[in-house]
């Protein structure tokens, strides 16, 4: 009969067991808010900064910035970028935020600006007809461009060819030379990327109809490294239908 208690016993233990946890399992998300605000939760106390970017022009550079944050500090630090108001906001402690400081202070500085000067020479030959040169202002990391030229217009259409008065629609090309430069900072020197681009209208016409005006164009395009004070030879542009060419040299000097 003792034996027979102790198992009824067990029993009615595993019951009372199963009962609680099932009322545990069941606990609403209220509860589980009430207990977070009663504290029985870690919350995390640390105090919290946000530091403004100063020098971060494009979102790349706030993106630059932001991941070296993240792998210099601590794990458990917490950081965010708040990209309408160009600034990061830490959960850290107050030795996380000095090294962070003195990160930014380091990486969050303005870029360089430079002047490319691009000279253009005709040649027809061995002999220089004529030089000009063509001067722009450049911040490392950005792109810039630069258009010296006409816009030709192009008939694309006629529409009510019944009335008396017709209705043409025109496009317009651009006609003449066109600069694309893209420079980086790279060691004492710089990286250019750069397309010089030449248009011109040819006395010939095309077959496409309504007389379209038949354009000639010669694109120069390639990377190249230069160094303050010293020209580079870029390469030289044919001048369709002529025995000429023109060569193109670029000089590069810092901005102060």
């Amino acid at each position: 009969m003792q034996t027979q208690g102790n198992g009824r016993r067990s029993v009615a233990w595993k019951r009372a067991a199963m009962a609680v946890l099932a009322v545990a399992m069941a606990t609403p998300v209220w509860a589980q808010q009430e207990a977070d605000k009663a504290g029985t939760r870690p919350v995390d106390e640390r105090p919290v900064k946000t530091f403004y970017l100063k020098n971060a022009a494009q979102q790349n550079d706030a993106n630059e910035v932001l991941v070296a944050l993240r792998n210099m500090l601590d794990p458990s630090t917490k950081i965010y970028l708040i990209a309408s108001q160009n600034a990061i906001t830490m959960r850290a402690t107050p030795e996380d935020f000095k090294l962070a400081q003195q990160l930014l202070d380091e990486l969050d500085r303005p870029h360089k600006s430079y002047r490319l000067t691009y000279t253009l020479t005709e040649m027809d030959g061995g002999k220089a007809l004529g030089t000009r040169q063509v001067t722009m202002d450049v911040v490392s990391g950005q792109r810039t461009t630069l258009k010296s030229g006409s816009k030709v217009p192009v008939l694309t259409g006629i529409y009510n060819p019944e009335k008396a008065v017709q209705e043409q629609q025109f496009t317009y090309l651009d006609v003449g030379t066109n600069f694309d430069a893209t420079l980086t900072e790279v060691g004492e020197g710089a990286q250019l990327k750069t397309k010089v681009e030449q248009s011109s209208i040819s006395d010939e016409k095309s077959t496409g109809g309504f007389q379209d005006p038949l354009v000639r164009q010669t694109v120069l395009e390639g990377v190249s490294m230069l160094v303050p004070g010293k020209k580079l030879a870029l390469g030289s542009l044919d001048i369709q239908g002529s025995t000429r060419h023109i060569e193109i040299e670029v000089e590069m000097v810092p901005v102060k």
